[in-house]
């Protein structure tokens, strides 16, 4: 038996952090950077990193000010960010449905 790879799998948002990341902005409009390092319990750095590998993808926008003197970072989903996250994990739901078919299919008697 050979492998197959899922289609429809997005690379730049497959890794579990990043999905839970993309996940976590698809439910809001724009969330502030430590609500995104907490949800997702990773580091700032790890955060940051995220953040522009999205951004170069085109599924991330980072938008930088001030509230009073302290400086802050939020974090939006792109257009093409919640498409492809919708997209992805269609994918990912397909995938799965195949495998419960396979596994299913492969529990039939053989009539031997």
């Amino acid at each position: 038996m050979t492998g197959h790879t899922p289609q429809g799998l997005d690379e730049a948002i497959h890794h579990p952090t990043r999905l839970q990341f993309m996940a976590f902005l698809s439910g809001c409009a724009e969330a502030e950077f430590a609500a995104v390092r907490d949800y997702c319990a990773v580091s700032d750095a790890s955060v940051s990193r995220i953040a522009q590998a999205l951004e170069s993808a085109g599924y991330v926008r980072i938008r930088k000010g001030y509230i009073g003197k302290r400086p802050r970072t939020w974090l939006s989903l792109t257009t093409q960010g919640r498409t492809a996250l919708t997209a992805h994990m269609a994918a990912l739901q397909a995938l799965a449905e195949a495998a419960q078919q396979a596994g299913a299919h492969n529990n039939e008697p053989s009539g031997d």
